[in-house]
C-alpha cells in the first residue's frame, strides 16, 4: 500500500518536475520510466520531424541542400539535449534517394547522451560503407554530448553520422550496434574517449583505433583485423568472438599484434577458440616477447571444453604471471568454432600430448586466488577434473575454487584428509576426488550451498 501511494504521488507531480527528475538519471533508465504510468509516458511522446525535398527541383546544389538538412537535424538534437526528448525523423533528399527514418532520444544526466536508432528494414540489402570518427577541433552544438549510441547505421545514414561524429568533440563513450553494412571503422579520437563498444556489425572486416585515453574496449562478433594505435591506458577488454573468423583468413601475426597491444590490460575476457587456434598454428605463448604483466582477471569462455582448448588455456597462463582471478565458462548457447588443420611443425614438444607431461610443464600461478568454473556438463566431467587438477597443483596461493553447473548449482572444492576419504565418499556420492602432491589429503568437489570456501 505504501508503494502504491508513493507511485500515485509521483505520477501526480507536474510535468516540469517529472522532466527534471528524468534529466538527472542516465538516458537508458530515463526512457524506462515511460512504463510507470500515463504521466511518465507522455514525457516520451515523440516529436515527428520531416525533411522532404521536392524531386522536381533538382539543381547542382542538391548535395549542399542535403548537407543543410543534416545540419538542421543536428541543430535540433543539440537544442533538445538539455532535457530528455524523443524524436522521430524522416529525411528525404535526392542524395538519400529514399526516406531515411530514424528515432533519436536525447537527455540523460545533464543532457549528455544521444541514442540514434535507424530502424533497419528486414530483407533489405545493405550497401557496404566505411565509418570514420575524427572530430574536428571547432566548437559545435553537440560538444556537450558525452555518450553516443548508434543502432542500425546504414549507407543512407552515413552522411548524417559523419556530421554527428565531427560535432561530438568531447565524446567519452561510443557504441555501434547492429550496423551490418559497415566494412571498416576508423577511430581517431581525442583524449576524451574512454569507452568504445561494437556489437553485431556483421560485415566488419577491419577496425583501427587511435584513442590515447581509451580504458574500455568491448567487441562482439566475428574476428576482424583490429589495430590499436597508442591506446596505452586500456584497462578492460572484451573479445567476444562468438561468430568465428568472418570473411578474412586467420592470420597469426595480426592476432599476436593485437594481443601485444593489449598486454597492459587488467581485465580480459576472450573467446577460447582464439587461443586454441593460435596454439594449433604453432604459437608458443611462453616464448613470446611480451607478457600480460598487469592482467589480474581473465575470463575464458567457449561452447565446450576439450583437450586442445584446455591445453591452450594452460599455455596462455604462462604469459599471465600476476593473474589473481580466473573465470572459465562453458556457454551452451554458443556455437562451436572448429579448429582447422594448420600445416606446420609443432614448436612445443609437450603441447597436446599426454596429460601428465602437460601438467608437469604448467607454470606456477603464484598470485591466483580465486577460480570459478561454470557450465561444465556431465559429459565434460573428465575435462573438468583434469583442468581442476592442473589448476590446483599450480596455484600455490589459491583461496577459493567454485564449480557451477549449467543448472546454476554451486559446488566447492575443499581439502579432504586421507583418513576421511571413505566416509566422504559414502555421504557424498556426487563428489569428485583429485589427488594432491601432499599424500596426507585429497581435493574433493562437494555439493554445497556455500559458493566460496577457503582452502
Amino acid at each position: 500500500m505504501e508503494e502504491e501511494r508513493i507511485e500515485t504521488t509521483m505520477s501526480n507531480l507536474p510535468p516540469e518536475i517529472l522532466r527534471q527528475i528524468v534529466s538527472l538519471i542516465p538516458l537508458k533508465e530515463a526512457v524506462r520510466t515511460s512504463t510507470l504510468s500515463t504521466s511518465w509516458k507522455t514525457l516520451w511522446t515523440p516529436f515527428q520531424v520531416e525533411f522532404d525535398s521536392d524531386p522536381n527541383q533538382i539543381t547542382s546544389d542538391t548535395d549542399d541542400e542535403a548537407n543543410k538538412k543534416i545540419n538542421q537535424i543536428v541543430s535540433l538534437l543539440s537544442k533538445s539535449s538539455s532535457s530528455p526528448e524523443l524524436w522521430r525523423f524522416s529525411l528525404q533528399t535526392e542524395k538519400t534517394q529514399k526516406p531515411l527514418f530514424f528515432s533519436a532520444a536525447t537527455g540523460g544526466g545533464g543532457g549528455e547522451e544521444l541514442h540514434l536508432d535507424f530502424l533497419a528494414k528486414e530483407n533489405e540489402i545493405q550497401r557496404n560503407f566505411n565509418l570514420v570518427y575524427d572530430p574536428t577541433p571547432r566548437i559545435s552544438n553537440l560538444s556537450s554530448i558525452k555518450t553516443l549510441h548508434l543502432v542500425s547505421v546504414d549507407k543512407i545514414a552515413e552522411d548524417l553520422v559523419s556530421t554527428l561524429f565531427s560535432s561530438c568533440r568531447f565524446l567519452e563513450s561510443l557504441k555501434l550496434e547492429k550496423c551490418s553494412g559497415i566494412q571498416s571503422i576508423d577511430i581517431k579520437a581525442s583524449d576524451s574517449l574512454k569507452s568504445f563498444e561494437v556489437v553485431g556489425c556483421e560485415e566488419l572486416e577491419s577496425m583501427a583505433i587511435s584513442a590515447p585515453n581509451l580504458k574500455s574496449l568491448w567487441y562482439r562478433g566475428a574476428l576482424p583485423l583490429i589495430q590499436m594505435n597508442g591506446c596505452l591506458n586500456l584497462v578492460d577488454v572484451v573479445l567476444d568472438l562468438r561468430e568465428g573468423i568472418g570473411k578474412s583468413e586467420f592470420d597469426c601475426e595480426d592476432v599476436l599484434n593485437l594481443l601485444s597491444s593489449l598486454k597492459d590490460v587488467e581485465n580480459l575476457k576472450i573467446s577460447g577458440w582464439l587461443l586454441e587456434w593460435l596454439c594449433a598454428a604453432g604459437v608458443v605463448f611462453e616464448r613470446l616477447q611480451f607478457r600480460f604483466n598487469k592482467l589480474k582477471e581473465l575470463s575464458w569462455f567457449d561452447a565446450l571444453m576439450n583437450q586442445t582448448k584446455r591445453d591452450s588455456l594452460a599455455c596462455f597462463l604462462h604469459v599471465s604471471p600476476h593473474l589473481e582471478i580466473l573465470f572459465v565458462k562453458i556457454d551452451q548457447n554458443l556455437s562451436s568454432i572448429p579448429c582447422p588443420y594448420f600445416h606446420q611443425y609443432w614448436h612445443e614438444p609437450h603441447l597436446w600430448m599426454d596429460y601428465e607431461t602437460v601438467t608437469s610443464h604448467a607454470c606456477q600461478l603464484e598470485h591466483l586466488k580465486l577460480i570459478q568454473l561454470e557450465g561444465f556438463t556431465n559429459e565434460e566431467d573428465d575435462q573438468l577434473m583434469m583442468l581442476m587438477n592442473l589448476l590446483l597443483r599450480q596455484s600455490v596461493a589459491l583461496k577459493s575454487m567454485t564449480v557451477i553447473s549449467p543448472e546454476k548449482e554451486s559446488r566447492r572444492v575443499t581439502k579432504i584428509p586421507k583418513s576421511q576419504l571413505k566416509q566422504t565418499s559414502a555421504c557424498n556420492p556426487k563428489r569428485i576426488v583429485i589427488s594432491s602432491r601432499n599424500e596426507d589429503y585429497f581435493f574433493g568437489l562437494i555439493e554445497d550451498g556455500n559458493n566460496f570456501l577457503r582452502l
